[in-house]
This record gives C-alpha cells, structure tokens and sequence, in this order.
C-alpha cells in the first residue's frame, strides 16, 4: 500500500505536543473529555487573547485533512505568536483547535495511512483511490459526534458530542470552524451567517491553488447559494437535520449560533475533480438524475447480491460490527437518497449532475468496502471495490490535490474569516 502524508491520531499528539514544548508561554495542550473507548479529545491553544475561535478538526474518521490543517496552522501561529497578538494587524485573540473529535473513529479509518516521523506534508507518494477504499471506514450516522440526536431522542449523546457542546459553551468562540474533507469532487464552504467578502476572498484561495469550486453543493440543500462554491444557512432555518437514514439531529455548529458564533465548515477535496465548477446547464435534467439514480440503485442491487451468495461469519468483533453497521445502512438508504435528489430538483448544471454521478458511486463504493471489512475480507467484495473505484477515478479524471495545498485552503480560508470578523 502507498503511503499517505497525512498524519496519524498518534503523529498529531506527538506534533502538538512538540510545538508546545517550543513555545510553552504561548501554547498549552489539555484534554477536554474521553472518546467512548476512553481515548483524550486533545485541544491546542495558541495565543492569551480574549476572542475565542475554535477549530474543529476530525469531525468524520475517514477525513483526516482537518487534522494536518489544525497541526499547520498551530505550528505558523507558533513561529509567529503576533498574528494573535494585540498589536497593528493582530486578531487578539485566543485560537483552539481540537485535533481529533472522533479518535475511535479514526483509528479504525487510519490503516490506509502510513505514519511519517518527519511530520512533513506530502513526505510519501501521492495514494491511490483503490488504497484508500480499501481500508474504508466512516462510522453510521447516529455514530458521528458532529451531530448529536435531537432531545426526547431515546440515543444518549456520544460523550465527543457532549464535551464538544461543553468547549462551545465555555468559550463562546466568534466564530467556530469545522474542517471536512470529501475523497472526490471539488471544495465549497458553509456559513451560518454571512460575512460580507468572505464569499469572494474564499473563490480567490481556490483559485490560487487550482481547486475546483462545487458549482451548487448539494450538501444543505436547503441552504442559500451565495455564488459558486459557497452557502449560507438562511434565516430562520430549522435547527434540525434529518439524514438519510431517518436520523435526526442537531449539529454541533448549529448549537454555537445561541452565542452569536459564526460556523464555517470548509470542505477540501482529495482528489480533484474539475467537471464539478462547470456553471453549463444541461438539456435534460431529469435525464440526467435518471442516470445517476440507475447508478446507485443498480450498484447497491448488485453489491446486495454479492453479499447475499457470500458464506461468510457474522461480525465477530467490535470492529467488524462498526465496519458492519455503517456498510449496512448505506445499502439500505438508496431509494430515500435518491428521493431526496429529485424532490430538490438537482442536475440542472453539469456540475451538479456530475457531483450528483460522483455520489451515486461514492455510496455503494464505502458500502462495499466496509462490508469487505466487515466479514473478515471477500474476494468478490474486493473486486468490487478495485473495479468501482478506478471507474471512479477514471470516469472523472480525478487528479491527487496536495496536501500542502488541501492544508493552504483550509488555514487561509480560517484566516479570511477570522480577519473579517475582527
């Protein structure tokens, strides 16, 4: 397997723990709770100031960009204590980030990575979408600590969740950023509330670094397209979200607003893929989710068939079964999935009908390769995940972004928003 320059869970503690030894006065390190399996939620602080912004990093296992984002940026801010400062040009303030939300879930997301001593981005050879299908894990929906259940929920928030809304609340951040990663496609950002200039300021950082802007996300759907690229919660909004599974919640960066805090969740690509910023609308739309429908409902159908001549054991571990569980509910949510796509009235661009194509594959393919995982390893599941995922990557020229560059437009875009916010 090639190796990955992103940095483990155990890298990142040791990086953090090393930029605070060289500046002790101006970073310190605690933990902030336990994980379920008892693991620390390890926070870095830089800086005395009294604004308080928050960076959220690892929000998802199989995103570990957020962390190598949050390590960069606390080793500039080290060498550079002023840009906190209170001086001309300082934000005088306060920067946390949480390395890691999930470490469970990314311990078990972290075996397609290979640790690198030297901490330095891109030290290994650009990976291959086959390597990182492979060892694929991405918890179930009610499993991911960004977004707690609703209250009368019989599901008691996950203790992440819990010392997550506690930090909210301690500081009473201005603004709060969680940083996400997406394997294929392009880069968009999320606001809670808009920020003049940012939106533009934002488009120049992609621009700059060659990274495709999403034309229309289709994450929020119900979300205020401010221009390419960039969405603003509207006001008024519902605090609630309902995924596909039918799981219902509040997330963590909706809880911040009762403060005043602006959130930003700003998602970078792995591999780029440049047919997701073409603004050209297409001739057919229902045509297209027609297509894109076909595509994941035919796929899941028939990874349901391989599962079903498969005489393998049942999940044996703990593992096995969040492996199990997460694999499972993503071959059962296809035909909500594409309700959703064409109540919204979606593929109207060929961006968005080729985002649309990237989703209807991504889905069975995670399901596939932890169902793989899951049962102890299948030929014919392994199969499937190689040939979906070179169809994927050839289909849509999708092209390894640096993580130099993946890491540039995260720090830059938090740096964007937390000047404008001064």
């Amino acid at each position: 397997m090639r190796g990955t320059p992103y940095p483990t869970l155990d890298e990142l503690l040791r990086g953090a723990r090393a930029t605070v030894a060289a500046r002790p006065g101006d970073l310190r390190l605690r933990d902030i709770g336990t994980s379920r399996a008892g693991r620390p939620l390890w926070l870095l602080s830089a800086g005395h100031g009294p604004r308080q912004l928050l960076t959220v990093a690892g929000a998802h296992a199989n995103e570990p960009v957020g962390g190598a984002t949050s390590l960069r940026f606390a080793r500039w801010l080290a060498r550079d204590p002023s840009v906190l400062g209170s001086g001309d040009g300082g934000l005088d303030c306060t920067w946390h980030f949480l390395l890691c939300l999930d470490p469970d879930g990314a311990r078990l997301a972290e075996g397609w990575m290979t640790a690198h001593s030297s901490g330095v981005p891109d030290a290994a050879a650009p990976p291959l979408i086959g390597s990182y299908y492979r060892r694929f894990y991405r918890p179930a929906f009610a499993a991911q600590p960004e977004f707690p259940p609703v209250a009368g929920d019989p599901r008691a928030p996950m203790p992440e969740s819990e010392a997550l809304l506690g930090l909210i609340d301690e500081l009473r951040p201005v603004v709060q950023f969680s940083l996400h990663g997406v394997e294929a496609g392009g880069t968009f950002l999320q606001l809670t509330r808009a920020v003049p200039g940012v939106p533009a300021a934002y488009r120049r950082i992609a621009a700059d670094l060659g990274i495709p802007l999403e034309h229309r996300p289709f994450d929020g759907m119900g979300w205020l397209v401010e221009g390419p690229g960039v969405l603003v919660l509207p006001d008024g909004s519902p605090a609630e979200e309902r995924d596909p599974s039918g799981f219902v919640s509040r997330a963590t960066w909706l809880h911040a607003m009762r403060h005043g805090t602006v959130s930003a969740v700003v998602e970078a690509p792995f591999w780029s893929v440049a047919g997701v910023g073409d603004p050209r609308p297409v001739a057919e739309p229902r045509r297209e989710l027609a297509d894109v429908s076909e595509i994941l409902l035919g796929r899941v159908k028939q990874l349901e068939s391989v599962v079903g001549e498969l005489d393998s054991r049942p999940p044996g571990t703990p593992d096995e079964l969040a492996h199990f569980t997460a694999a499972r509910e993503l071959m059962d949510i296809g035909s909500g999935v594409v309700d959703t796509w064409s109540a919204a009235e979606l593929a109207t661009t060929v961006g968005n009908s080729v985002s649309l194509g990237i989703a209807a594959r991504r889905i069975p393919l995670r399901a596939a390769a932890m169902m793989s995982r899951a049962l102890g390893g299948a030929p014919a599941l392994d199969t499937l995940v190689d040939g979906w995922a070179r169809e994927l990557e050839r289909t849509f020229d999708a092209r390894w972004v640096s993580v130099a560059d993946q890491t540039a437009l995260q720090a830059r875009t938090m740096l964007v928003l937390a000047r404008a916010l001064m």
